[in-house]
């Protein structure tokens, strides 16, 4: 009896299991879906670059050098008066060169230094390099541009993203007359973030001795570019 009780547990045990086995390997209904999301912001931070480098006056006989520290001092001093932080300034690279005139091998290595200054718009540019002396700046441009609350906005993105793929899901579903369900994935993909510089007027760097004044109107600001996809999946009821 005892023995007829134990096959007849142990087979509804089994059966029992295999019955839970196939539950669980039966598909699910689901719907994969992505959504995108894409915003535009005009640049609130503009890193503006400034090359100085070291010179003689008396370039022939390499004598009378202007060194690059006299130069650094006037470009603090041009940024103070134009009423930047002196943090804003930072050094980005440090540089030797020379100075051939003619066929004449020279004697010395000059010095030459590349600096980033952050700045919210250009129209102090000009006062800022009328304060250093013409024949030591070597060139300036537009290093990249960016935005302050950038990370608030790819935020905002994803989400809108997010709810592109929901939206996208639900509609797609209602035209064959099914109902979209719980959340069963929700996976980030690669994101894309496009920062341009700013196209100036003339579209070329600013050379020494060939620089005008520039203000907000000479200046066509590309907005930066950002672009979020989302994937996910959803039960269908």
């Amino acid at each position: 009896m005892k023995r007829l009780i134990f096959a007849f547990l142990l087979s509804g045990f089994i059966f029992n299991t295999q019955a839970q086995d196939k539950m669980e390997k039966e598909p699910i209904k689901k719907i994969d879906v992505t959504g995108s999301a894409e915003m535009e912001i005009v640049p609130d931070e503009i890193y503006f670059a400034i090359s100085l480098k070291e010179y003689f006056k008396d370039e022939k006989n390499q004598k009378d050098k202007v060194s690059i520290d006299v130069l650094e001092k006037q470009l603090i001093a041009s940024i103070s008066k134009a009423g930047f932080p002196r943090e804003n300034l930072t050094i980005g690279t440090v540089a030797g060169y020379r100075n051939w005139v003619d066929k004449k091998k020279p004697q010395f290595f000059l010095e030459s230094k590349r600096y980033i200054l952050k700045m919210n718009n250009l129209y102090k540019s000009d006062v800022i390099l009328d304060g250093v002396d013409d024949r030591g700046i070597e060139y300036v441009t537009i290093d990249h541009v960016d935005h302050s609350k950038i990370q608030e906005y790819r935020k905002e993105i994803k989400i809108k993203a997010l709810q592109a793929a929901k939206e996208k899901a639900a509609y797609l579903l209602d035209s064959i007359n099914e109902k979209i369900g719980e959340v069963l994935l929700i996976e980030e993909l690669d994101d894309q973030f496009y920062s341009p510089r700013p196209m100036l007027a003339n579209t070329r760097m600013m050379a020494a001795g060939d620089m005008a004044p520039m203000d907000d109107s000479t200046l066509e600001y590309q907005k930066i570019k950002l672009s979020y996809k989302m994937k996910a999946a959803f039960r269908i009821k």
